[in-house]
């Protein structure tokens, strides 16, 4: 891993459990929970993430709403609970996400710095619109990509290549922020510069790729990248 700053143009950042904590669904949902908001929390996110490989090996594609609700009826179930009026108020929660604190600031801090920002999700467009709505981030963004624009879920090729398009750069001038080891080595493997932001110390994955740091909360990326603005010939 390298001591010096990335030279980068964009930091690109994953949505869920990188922006916005996933546990403030279960939270807001802990009357009704009989105290295992934090079990389903984990439950409802490895079922939902299995749910996107497995429907990407598939070639069976659907919105990622879809499949949140899928993986939480399957929590839902295994952990004993039944009941629309649950499964609504959680559904409802999980469109409202709160941000991680530091998120705001680090988001301002880098685009005082000339850095372009962005989303590359899974999420489909409503819900990204609907979390970053909530959270007031709404400013702090120069493009929102999901996904859903190319029918398949990260960590295939063709989700990073989104970004590349959209914001014209090369990968390779792009920072990749994620919470997911398997995602930040996703995005490395198809050639960008990746930050795993590994909040809940996992251990390291063994796939293709290697991030270029590894640190425990967004506070630490300003001074990781740099802003390499365009060389001009006078």
């Amino acid at each position: 891993m390298s001591d010096h700053p990335l030279p980068v143009k964009a930091c690109v950042f994953d949505a869920y459990g990188t922006l916005f904590d996933l546990a403030t669904a279960t939270a807001a949902c802990n009357d009704i929970l009989e105290g295992k908001a934090a079990e389903l929390t984990g439950l409802w996110r490895a079922k939902q993430l299995q749910y996107t490989w497995l429907r990407s090996l598939q070639n069976r594609h659907t919105d990622f709403w879809t499949v949140t609700g899928e993986a939480l009826d399957f929590s839902l179930d295994t952990l004993g609970f039944h009941g629309r009026v649950m499964r609504e108020r959680l559904m409802a929660a999980y469109r409202q996400l709160g941000c991680f604190e530091e998120v705001p600031a680090v988001l301002q801090q880098l685009r005082e710095a000339g850095m372009k920002t962005a989303v590359l999700s899974n999420g489909s467009p409503a819900m990204l619109a609907a979390a970053i709505r909530a959270s007031a981030l709404d400013r702090q963004f120069d493009g929102v990509f999901s996904a859903d624009e190319v029918g398949v879920f990260k960590p295939h090729p063709s989700v990073y290549q989104l970004a590349v398009d959209r914001l014209g750069l090369p990968a390779d001038k792009i920072v990749f922020l994620s919470s997911n080891g398997w995602d930040a080595h996703g995005a490395s493997a198809f050639g960008m510069r990746a930050i795993w932001c590994n909040r809940y110390a996992q251990r390291a994955e063994r796939l293709p790729g290697r991030p270029d740091h590894v640190i425990k909360s967004l506070r630490e990326l300003p001074p990781l990248v740099r802003h390499e603005r365009s060389m001009t010939v006078g």
